[in-house]
């Protein structure tokens, strides 16, 4: 049975940037092959990983739409395409959900991936899901039954409010979520957080500071999963992960 961590937070807080060091973590302590889920519309997590996407589930959607011929159902369709979006990492493989139908709707390609994602999971120990920012996944079907729902969010009141708000919904939209833990991530050092479980509801998995080779590597365009093994941020990031397993 695949054990699996969805990401969750408001935008800017660097939730796809943790995703990709999660997802190296697994990696390199064994917990492999990871199967990483970009249910994000506006998709990036394949630039922190450090690969490229050619296809996505919401492009083959509307293939589908179009192509599909009276010899070939969409069952069959969407299971050729489906093994074309996987994208193969070291260690793991990418998924990407890709853009939405129209304008504002991203409802059909959620669908999609939810249902095609069952196709995949049993060959996966571990999967991470990064999830679009706010709460919109959440009413949908890409965030429920996950072991870890991991609550990115940035040391400011916005933020902790935001994390409180998705931990809420999630417990009133009974999802079946194993269990929530709060990330609180970009911290400038010397900076109190305060009772930030108390606020948020949610348990305090632990906090990653600023930096700057994140940063440097971001601002190049180079993937930041990446970043040398001895960097701070791989050391700090690895010690709070750790608590998800303990």
């Amino acid at each position: 049975m695949a054990f699996s961590i969805a990401m969750a937070g408001k935008g800017g807080t660097g939730k796809t940037t943790v995703a990709g060091l999660l997802i190296r973590y697994l990696v390199e302590t064994g917990r492999k092959p990871v199967l990483a889920v970009d249910a994000d519309a506006n998709s990036n997590l394949n630039e922190v990983l450090g690969v490229e996407v050619f296809e996505t589930l919401g492009n083959a959607r509307e293939e589908m739409k179009k192509h599909v011929s009276v010899g070939m159902t969409k069952d069959v369709f969407m299971e050729m395409k489906l093994q074309q979006a996987v994208v193969e990492g070291d260690g793991f493989d990418l998924i990407v959900m890709g853009r939405p139908e129209g304008p504002g709707c991203y409802c059909a390609a959620n669908t999609l991936l939810s249902e095609y994602l069952g196709k995949l999971i049993g060959n996966y120990p571990y999967i991470v899901i990064d999830n679009e920012a706010g709460m919109e996944h959440m009413s949908r079907l890409t965030t429920n039954n996950v072991d870890v729902l991991l609550v990115v969010s940035d040391p400011s009141r916005r933020g902790l409010e935001a994390a409180k708000r998705i931990w809420e919904l999630a417990k009133e939209l009974k999802l079946d979520v194993g269990k929530g833990f709060l990330l609180v991530n970009r911290v400038k050092d010397g900076g109190g957080l305060g009772d930030v479980s108390n606020l948020t509801g949610l348990e305090l998995l632990g906090v990653l500071h600023e930096d700057n080779t994140i940063q440097e590597y971001d601002l190049k365009g180079m993937p930041t999963s990446k970043v040398p093994p001895e960097s701070a941020i791989i050391k700090e990031s690895y010690r709070v992960f750790e608590g998800i397993f303990s």
